[in-house]
């Protein structure tokens, strides 16, 4: 989820993200779940976890933020769900 900024367009383009967004100049602040408040949280925790890495090239800026999409899955499902759903993420 984000707002309309467009540094965040080119996350419409990339099959691994599936973008939500409000327009904050349209005057839209929050639709449902969707509000700037996610968005920024999974950012400050992104950061927070990329930054022993030092610094990721835009190439493999995916990959890592799949891996961390994936542990963040994870943390949520149960034991033998949790690994069902690792074992299905990575085969």
């Amino acid at each position: 989820y984000t707002d309309g900024f467009r540094a965040y367009d080119p996350l419409e383009e990339d099959d691994a993200f599936t973008r939500k967004y409000v327009v904050h100049s349209d005057g839209e602040y929050a639709d449902g779940d969707i509000h700037v408040n996610t968005c920024e949280s999974h950012a400050s925790l992104t950061r927070r976890w990329l930054s022993p890495h030092r610094g990721v090239s835009k190439d493999k800026l995916t990959p890592y933020l799949k891996a961390f999409q994936l542990r963040r899955e994870l943390y949520r499902k149960p034991g033998d769900e949790a690994l069902k759903y690792a074992l299905d993420a990575v085969l």
